[in-house]
């Protein structure tokens, strides 16, 4: 595995992300979700697609991909690892969001490129980084209020928001991933949330994921 060229293509693919607003449709019509996860001992990489309508959040189609996993985890280098099964699970859809939102990080990254940015640069669609953990960069203590944030900072510039949208949980890590800004990311996440720590789009992605009693009884519907 060649370190230093997938360092030298962060680079690269980081140089060319969109990082103001770039909707073709606002507001969008569908917002997609997309979670990625490994099984067999990580010989499988595995992704869900979902689509939701807006403002509705009612899901009205999703796809799971599994891909074999083509490299080794390499902390920093993540996105090369899921991005196949993303694609793979992006061909099988019949429609594209307007506006798509990742379980990772997007420029909230040592070389600005998570997997929310590489995969949106890749498909070329309006990207949402929504990750649980951080990655780099450092922010000031957070309220235990719901809504509480802080700017995460990194080298002198903001790469998200760490928001807590719930009470008594660990905050998330809301960024740019692709032609969508800083602010407005965090906007569209707070418009998309139901009550749980996760928006719906990301939220539901892992429910079809992991098969969860939400979207078996989604299944079950008449």
């Amino acid at each position: 595995m060649d370190i230093q060229a997938l360092r030298a293509e962060q680079i690269e693919r980081a140089a060319q992300v969109v990082r103001h607003d770039d909707f073709e449709v606002m507001p969008p019509r569908l917002i997609g979700g997309a979670d990625v996860g490994f099984e067999e001992g990580g010989d499988v990489t595995r992704a869900a697609l979902v689509l939701l309508e807006y403002p509705s959040m009612k899901l009205v189609a999703h796809t799971v991909a599994r891909v074999a996993t083509t490299m080794p985890y390499i902390p920093g280098f993540l996105s090369f690892r899921e991005y196949p099964a993303l694609l793979a699970a992006w061909q099988q859809l019949d429609q594209h969001p307007d506006l798509l939102f990742v379980d990772g990080h997007g420029i909230s990254h040592p070389r600005r490129l998570g997997v929310a940015s590489h995969f949106g640069l890749m498909v070329d669609v309006p990207t949402i980084g929504v990750a649980k953990r951080r990655l780099c960069g450092k922010f000031a203590d957070l309220s235990e209020e719901p809504g509480a944030r802080q700017p995460l900072m990194d080298k002198g510039e903001q790469l998200a928001w760490v928001w807590r949208s719930k009470k008594r949980c660990n905050p998330l890590f809301v960024s740019t991933g692709h032609r969508v800004s800083t602010d407005t990311a965090l906007e569209w996440v707070e418009r998309c949330m139901g009550g749980y720590r996760l928006p719906e789009p990301t939220r539901w992605a892992d429910a079809v994921a992991s098969r969860r009693p939400a979207f078996v009884r989604w299944q079950q519907q008449p």
